[in-house]
């Protein structure tokens, strides 16, 4: 845990996504992304220099049919053993698109349901940010479906305004390889809720995973390269700040600290 931490520290120094007195909601899917940033989050402000809260905050997808439900108490008591407050958030989404709507390609209008529900939640509960669990491994995969399916250089930010909700989105395992994760969560036997939804790992992102797994074994180092090209160029908001540019210290996807 210790090499998250200082990857999080790090990545959260860089891009300066903490200020003081912020209010952080952590959005807790039950996947291993989100769970180790939640516990990454709640023990780095026990040392970080600048104060905050933390807070977690599932969405509940709700029922469809022929669809099992989640069961999320593992993560309530993962939160009580951290010392923050958890929410689940009750909706009908999966109902809605695959019942009522009976999407084929569910995964966009889905993310933005989510959005809009965690969104309102935060004005609710009056918390000024949101940390995603977006991960290393997830920047460069987006990268490549930008470039290969809509001929753009793009990619989600590291620190992201929404000036309609007044909400910063926040990233801070974008230093964190999907291997190291991985290992990590199991290594502390994080309380990980599988995802039953049927688009789960037949989407375009996981083609392009096995893509870039393929090109990166050719190529080893491709991966880095094209994440250190992402800060370099950089995408908008991808510059570390100025005083404090800096390659990443190890490999992140390196295991073998864990």
């Amino acid at each position: 845990m210790n090499r998250i931490l200082s990857l999080v520290r790090r990545c959260v120094e860089d891009y300066e996504m903490i200020a003081p007195g912020d209010r952080i909601a952590v959005g807790v899917s039950g996947g291993k992304d989100s769970l180790l940033l939640l516990a990454a989050m709640a023990r780095l402000r026990e040392f970080y220099p600048v104060p905050y809260e933390v807070e977690a905050i599932t969405l509940d997808m709700g029922h469809a049919d022929g669809l099992p439900g989640m069961d999320f108490s593992g993560i309530a008591a993962f939160c009580k053993e951290l010392d923050v407050p958890y929410t689940i958030l009750n909706s009908e989404i999966q109902h809605i698109i695959f019942d009522l709507r009976k999407e084929k390609n569910p995964c966009s209008m889905c993310a933005k349901m989510r959005r809009g529900a965690l969104h309102s939640a935060l004005q609710e509960r009056g918390l000024n940010k949101i940390a995603l669990g977006h991960h290393y491994d997830d920047a460069v995969e987006t990268f490549f479906m930008s470039l290969i399916f809509e001929g753009r250089l793009s990619c989600f930010q590291p620190v992201t305004w929404l000036d309609r909700t007044q909400i910063t989105q926040i990233r801070p395992l974008l230093y964190c390889g999907e291997n190291l994760i991985r290992h990590t969560v199991e290594r502390l036997h994080l309380p990980v809720v599988h995802n039953p939804c049927p688009a789960n790992g037949s989407t375009k992102r996981q083609e392009i995973k096995e893509l870039i797994y393929e090109l990166n074994g050719r190529y080893p180092g491709l991966k880095a390269r094209t994440f250190g090209a992402m800060q370099r160029l950089p995408l908008p908001e991808w510059g570390p700040v100025e005083h404090r540019r800096r390659p990443l210290p190890e490999d992140p996807e390196d295991i073998s600290a864990v």
